[in-house]
């Protein structure tokens, strides 16, 4: 089966949130912006894929929560585990890695908001480091 044809399933904790995202996901980027810590404790490893391609199985416990005016952040409200973010506007769910059931075909490609991250741990697996987001991960304006 090719990556095209993959379903990958992912879940909460406790199963009130559930998704499959067919074909292929993007690599995992780590992001180490302030809100991604607060909001996890640590950083986030994520990926995405197109909202055309994500389908929620069970929403039971999804609540969303506006983490900026750009972004919104999806999060179980029953065991509370972070699972989604979303660009307000946007064509991609970003997933956070650690929800997929299985995702042993990605591969993590680079660091974000490196200029935002903590003190006490350092990265030295080799993969590219932007102090803020590169420019092709920039979101697009808002129109008038």
């Amino acid at each position: 089966m090719s990556t095209s044809d993959k379903v990958y399933h992912g879940s909460c904790l406790c199963g009130a949130v559930a998704y499959d995202v067919t074909g292929p996901l993007r690599d995992i980027v780590y992001c180490h912006c302030s809100q991604c810590q607060k909001s996890s404790g640590h950083h986030f490893a994520a990926t995405a894929a197109p909202l055309e391609n994500f389908r929620l199985t069970e929403d039971r416990g999804l609540k969303w929560y506006k983490s900026s005016e750009w972004a919104d952040r999806g999060f179980c409200g029953t065991c509370g585990a972070n699972m989604l973010w979303r660009l307000k506007g946007g064509e991609r769910m970003g997933i956070l890695a650690g929800s997929l059931d299985d995702c042993s075909d990605l591969k993590a490609v680079s660091h974000i908001f490196v200029a935002d991250k903590k003190p006490y741990y350092a990265i030295t697996d080799g993969l590219p480091q932007h102090p803020s987001y590169p420019a092709e991960m920039m979101p697009e304006p808002e129109g008038d």
